[in-house]
């Protein structure tokens, strides 16, 4: 019998007979956070936000306002520019408490495609850029350091509008339309949330179009004077394509998108490039599914001690909101795991601090996610 086998084997001595069974679970199971909401007294639809600092947010409304806090969210001041009532405020870049840009965006024969700037808080607004020339439509602002920009917008004449300043948005200058990217029939971008045209490093920008069959990726690697665009696998339509993007290294960036008008479809929504934009790869679609019109990058520094050495270890977390609810990854763009079913269009963070900005008035604050590892269990038989 097998029980005289073992005691013969031990010498007939008394023996206790251990089964181990370990499980041993990798990962993360779940996350300790959700949006924190602030009434903020609007029901105006927001879509633009720059979270600066960890107490810095600004943001754009529709309506013509503007929005700032200075204490983390405990309190907000509004301020409403001159003759801007039909403006819609799709992107916001601050550099200061001081000095910001906000951006409309509507057709330039509607008087709606116009730059605004301010140096002293938000107090007065200079128009620094507007134009009459029809068909004009800005999608998104962005910024490689506090002099150089692009503003980029719709096609006009078969080619991607383009923007250029040098000197921190006071003046701008529209790119020769021989070197604008040629859009293909019915392409356009979506000016969603304000971060479908983005700057990383040194002269690198990239916005994602929709509306053809294929979305497309537009890259620059020389201050937006020169572009290629790049064919993706995801698809586009009338209504879908790419609508936000995020570069966490000059190699590592991640697209998101879907369609504004099937917000909650199982459908790919993700792409990812590990060679700084040269070509994307589709990814899982995000949890929970569908649209996706904004992606931003949470980030914890974590410092530990080994003897008398400092370990600094950073936490980072892909955030990517939309209709359909905030979806986070913790590997890059390549797995999603639902944070919650809040709806929200754009957001931004400084460092583990975020801001996420919807419609009618919608606005939510994190200040830390926490991970929840799944972990090792062992199973003692005696």
């Amino acid at each position: 019998m097998p029980s005289q086998l073992i005691r013969s084997q031990f010498n007939n001595k008394y023996t206790v007979l251990l089964l181990s069974i370990a499980f041993v679970l990798s990962g993360v199971s779940s996350v300790r956070a959700q949006w924190e909401m602030i009434d903020i007294q609007s029901k105006a639809p927001m879509r633009a936000v720059h979270t600066l600092t960890p107490t810095l947010c600004w943001i754009g409304s529709s309506g013509g306002n503007i929005l700032k806090t200075k204490d983390g969210g405990k309190t907000w001041t509004t301020y409403h520019l001159p003759d801007s009532d039909s403006l819609d405020f799709r992107d916001i870049h601050a550099f200061s408490s001081e000095v910001a840009l906000a951006m409309s965006a509507g057709l330039s024969q509607d008087g709606k495609a116009r730059i605004y700037r301010t140096e002293d808080g938000g107090q007065h607004w200079e128009l620094v850029y507007s134009t009459t020339q029809p068909d004009v439509f800005l999608d998104g602002l962005s910024f490689w350091n506090k002099k150089r920009g692009i503003c980029q917008g719709d096609p006009v004449n078969g080619r991607f509008f383009i923007l250029l300043t040098q000197d921190g948005g006071k003046t701008w200058t529209e790119l020769p339309e021989a070197s604008r990217p040629v859009a293909q029939d019915h392409e356009a971008c979506f000016a969603a949330s304000g971060t479908s045209l983005i700057t990383y490093g040194k002269g690198m920008a990239f916005f994602g179009t929709g509306g053809a069959k294929q979305a497309r990726i537009m890259r620059s690697l020389d201050y937006g004077t020169s572009w290629e665009a790049i064919t993706t696998a995801l698809p586009a339509g009338p209504s879908s394509g790419v609508f936000g993007l995020h570069f966490s290294s000059a190699k590592q960036g991640i697209a998101v998108g879907g369609d504004y008008k099937q917000t909650d479809e199982e459908a790919p929504n993700v792409l990812t490039t590990s060679d700084g934009g040269a070509t994307w790869s589709l990814q899982k679609a995000t949890v929970p599914a569908g649209l996706k019109e904004c992606v931003a990058q949470y980030k914890m520094t974590n410092k530990t001690w080994n003897g008398q050495t400092q370990i600094r270890k950073d936490n980072k977390i892909l955030v990517a909101v939309g209709p359909s609810g905030t979806s986070l990854s913790f590997d890059k763009g390549y797995s999603w795991k639902e944070l919650d079913q809040q709806p929200f269009h754009s957001a931004s963070f400084a460092g583990s601090i975020g801001f996420a900005v919807g419609a009618a008035g919608r606005v939510g604050k994190i200040t830390r996610l926490s991970p929840v590892k799944k972990t090792r269990r062992r199973l003692r038989l005696d």
